[in-house]
């Protein structure tokens, strides 16, 4: 099961990154464009996001994702003082139509996956939230009912198995595939995952289950549209498994 240390240092260094993002000429010469990963646009055109890598030797690959305007002239950081294991795979991206918002859909690990969100200011991107956005979506999950009965550790963030956190299709068109009429560039929708695998003893798990992020006021909800889909989410074990 895979498990991630969250630490003062590393707390500190994104409350840093939330004031003043790394800005700089670019990567050094340490880190190398990643030749297979895509270059992210943003819709207006005046964004690109390039992804590069360094090889650290026994404790694996370390990815920096820079963006850049459209001379490439103008560089910025988006995830400085991370480690191997909070960036040590390569990243998808998404960005909301009015190009305001950027979303890094990140692999941290085996079947592990969690979500950053990043906000504009001017020509570069920040830190939007004070953790990452799929940390606090599994915090809003662990205070619904449907958390009722599955058991975690509270001070270990991944303490079930495959814990990911995917950003759902549809925020290019505002999610019209769900017969939603929300106002643009406001919403995100996202869809929570776990297992029990090698659990003695089963307990309920989700398979997609759904809730809604407000960009506007930073909350979660769940709305009354979900309701079935959450229903048929929420997983309950074979009562002859002992």
């Amino acid at each position: 099961m895979f498990r991630r240390l969250q630490t003062a240092g590393c707390t500190l260094l994104l409350g840093l990154a939330l004031l003043v993002p790394a800005n700089a000429d670019g990567p050094g010469k340490q880190f190398k464009r990643v030749a297979d990963a895509p270059t992210f646009t943003s819709p207006d055109g005046k964004v690109r996001l390039e992804q590069y890598v360094r090889d650290m030797g026994d404790d694996g690959l370390l990815f920096q994702f820079w963006t850049f305007d459209p001379s490439h002239k103008h560089a910025v950081l988006l995830n400085a003082g991370e480690t191997t294991d909070q960036a040590g795979y390569q990243a998808g991206f998404r960005f909301s139509p009015d190009s305001q918002w950027l979303v890094r859909m990140q692999k941290i690990g085996s079947g592990t996956h969690t979500l950053y969100l990043y906000k504009r200011n001017g020509d570069r991107f920040a830190p939007a939230t004070a953790k990452a956005l799929g940390d606090a979506a599994w915090d809003f999950f662990f205070t619904q009912p449907a958390a009722t009965g599955v058991r975690h550790d509270p001070d270990d963030p991944y303490s079930l198995d495959h814990m990911r956190v995917g950003l759902i299709k549809g925020l290019e068109d505002n999610y019209a595939w769900l017969g939603q009429h929300w106002p643009d560039n406001r919403y995100l929708v996202l869809g929570l995952s776990f297992d029990i695998q090698g659990e003695e003893t089963p307990f309920p798990w989700v398979e997609d289950w759904r809730c809604l992020y407000d960009l506007t006021t930073g909350t979660f909800s769940v709305p009354e549209s979900f309701a079935e889909h959450n229903q048929n989410a929420r997983k309950t074990p074979d009562p002859a498994r002992k």
